[in-house]
């Protein structure tokens, strides 16, 4: 321990004044143990006067985080102590909102913590309580590349699948933050067309619109890159959010990201590179001029994600630029005329996470809405790494408010990046019904016929899939998206009698090249439970655990502390084994080097079978967070 940290725990402001002038640069040491910055470790444990000193007269910045992206604010929050919080606060420009690795707030710390002295403070600074707010993400887990649409008092929002089926899920919310799948626009497993296609491939970057009664969904189908097509734009209508969906019409224009914009009667297609723009038929479902740029982009890097909207005489033109990684933004443009010069925001970009340690990363690809009070938000995908790596729980949706300036331009969260904490847009607003049971869940590529089965007793009938797991033709896993990097999860599955061949049980999945199955299993030696990884084109198994017999009523469990993945099998009271994967970085967009990676962790059933297809019975499925 340094002897100005032995200081520092005496509160000894004239010994540290003396340390500080005869070495300044000792502030940039860290505390022993735990390595803390230590003026970040005063401002919790010193009293006013040396927190103040070291501001003002020593070489600490305030730029300066812990390993935890936690601030001198939120140390000094710890300690309860007004007078520090408010001097950070008001005379250094400290946010109360700012938030730290874990999307902890020093206002939320306040209001846990010390609710009679500390929060109200930070209340009137912030100025709305934290009952009336919500924190980003709004939609966790595997929920990419938002599209919104409001219609009187209801809002929708669709986001990509990819190849999950059913295909691209539809959402509804009457407050913008609370949101429940209702429907999908692909439920025929004959118009999905996904069998084959590789993980990461399918259905891209989904538009929602609404015109003349009628919804639209519009998305990318992006094929395997063994042919000469690798794009084609999808189409599909209905009287009814939640549809079903009219059978897809397939448009023949190169690119990703659509989206269609409807003025007057007449229906357009925006597509990237760079926004290009074509009109469709009546009914949206054909081509019926050739494309035409609007407008390359700001960056001029991986311009996509194009959306119009008009306001005020101005075609307002949104694009995701810089790549679906940390360079990732939203920027904006303007013009008079559909299809005249657009002028690019000079605030751009609108929004951008600028800094590269914060919680919430990759912030792009967003598309705005106006409330029925005439307030603005923009929905737009964001990332949480893990081990500042690994985004295992892929791309999710977060919500911020757009402000218009005195010049008629947009900007998102006063262009301060994505917010952890903000104020409700609609606090009035609540949704009471429930989404209903199995609403959410999916399956990789169309399940088999008659493969999945809701019961009238809540489970589901479920069958094998003859294929490996690892391998795209595997398509009958039953799957939910994993919405926490800390969570518990339990499967109780009902199974035959096994013949060798034959294996089922809990899955963690990202694609066929990544997943740990725990699972129960039979060969040629008799019954057994065991784990297996499989890490691109490496499978690891663990230790095999020898049963009497798998069969009846069995628990799967899982529980994740960020990436340690520690399964359970039991039968009744009896642990028929335990199993743990350490570092389950595979499960993560970054982790293995194969394929396209845009999706994120799942959890859920899996059986296969070399031996003949056989049906078993998931009896029920719990999972929730633990995360603290």
């Amino acid at each position: 321990m340094s002897v100005l940290q032995k200081a520092m725990e005496q509160n000894d402001l004239p010994l540290i004044r003396q340390l500080l002038t005869a070495s300044p640069s000792s502030i940039d040491g860290t505390t022993e143990p735990g390595g803390i910055p230590l003026a970040l470790y005063a401002a919790e444990i010193c009293s006013f006067d040396i927190l103040r000193y070291i501001v003002e007269y020593s070489r600490a910045s305030l730029d300066l985080y812990d390993h935890r992206h936690r601030s001198i604010l939120h140390y000094a929050t710890v300690s309860g102590d007004v007078q520090k919080c408010r001097y950070l606060t008001e005379r250094c420009g400290m946010d109360p909102l700012e938030a730290d690795i874990d999307l902890m707030t020093p206002y939320e710390t306040a209001y846990r913590n010390f609710p009679d002295t500390l929060y109200p403070y930070f209340l009137s600074v912030v100025s709305t309580p934290i009952e009336k707010m919500y924190r980003n993400p709004i939609r966790r887990g595997f929920f990419p590349d938002p599209s919104i649409v409001r219609v009187n008092d209801d809002y929708y929002m669709v986001n990509s699948s990819f190849i999950y089926f059913p295909c691209i899920p539809v959402s509804h919310s009457k407050n913008l933050v609370d949101w429940k799948i209702i429907g999908y626009a692909v439920t025929n497993p004959e118009w999905s067309e996904l069998g084959g296609l590789e993980g990461g491939r399918g259905y891209w970057a989904p538009d929602i619109s609404f015109s003349g009664g009628k919804f639209y969904i519009t998305a990318t189908y992006r094929y395997n890159d063994t042919g000469t097509v690798y794009r084609r734009q999808m189409v599909v209508s209905s009287d009814r959010p939640e549809g079903p969906y009219s059978k897809p019409a397939f448009i023949d224009e190169d690119g990703i990201d659509p989206s269609i914009f409807h003025e007057n009667g007449r229906h357009y297609m925006l597509l990237n590179r760079g926004a290009r723009i074509f009109e469709l038929s009546e009914d949206c479902t054909r081509k019926i001029s050739p494309a035409e740029m609007l407008y390359y982009g700001t960056q001029k890097h991986a311009p996509e994600g194009p959306h119009l909207l008009k306001k005020d005489g101005w075609y307002y033109l949104f694009q995701a630029e810089g790549g679906t990684g940390e360079g990732h933004r939203i920027t904006c443009a303007r013009s008079r005329e559909l299809k005249g010069i657009y002028e690019p925001c000079p605030y751009n970009p609108i929004m951008r996470q600028d800094d590269p340690a914060a919680p919430l990363q990759r912030c792009g690809h967003g598309k705005p809405v106006m409330t029925q009070d005439g307030s603005w938000y923009m929905v737009y995908l964001c990332g949480r790494y893990l081990e500042g790596q690994y985004t295992v729980l892929g791309r999710e949706t977060a919500l911020d408010p757009i402000t218009w300036t005195a010049d008629g331009w947009p900007v998102v969260n006063q262009r301060k990046g994505p917010s952890a904490l903000q104020k409700m847009p609609l606090p009035d607003a609540a949704d009471t019904a429930e989404e209903k049971p199995w609403t959410a869940w999916m399956t990789p590529r169309e399940p088999e016929e008659s493969a999945v089965t809701y019961c009238e007793d809540g489970s589901v009938l479920l069958y094998s899939s003859p294929a490996p797991l690892n391998t795209t033709a595997s398509r009958n896993l039953f799957l939910h998206r994993q919405e926490s990097f800390c969570f518990s999860a339990e499967a109780k599955i009902q199974l035959p009698v096994l013949k060798p061949g034959q294996e089922a049980g809990l899955i963690c999945y990202y694609d066929e090249n990544s997943f740990a199955f725990c699972y129960a299993g039979c060969d040629e030696k008799g019954c057994f439970c065991s784990l297996r990884e499989q890490i691109g084109n490496r499978t690891v198994s663990h230790e095999r655990h020898d049963l009497d017999l798998c069969a009846g009523l069995i628990t799967f469990s899982v529980k994740a502390e960020q990436l340690r993945y520690s399964f359970t099998v039991s039968s009744g009271d009896r642990q028929l084994c335990t199993e743990t994967v350490e570092h389950a970085f595979y499960l993560a967009d970054e982790g293995v080097k194969a394929g396209k990676r845009f999706t994120g962790a799942m959890t859920g059933t899996a059986a296969q079978s070399a031996a003949g297809r056989f049906s078993y019975r998931l009896c029920s499925f719990t999972i929730c967070s633990t995360q603290k």
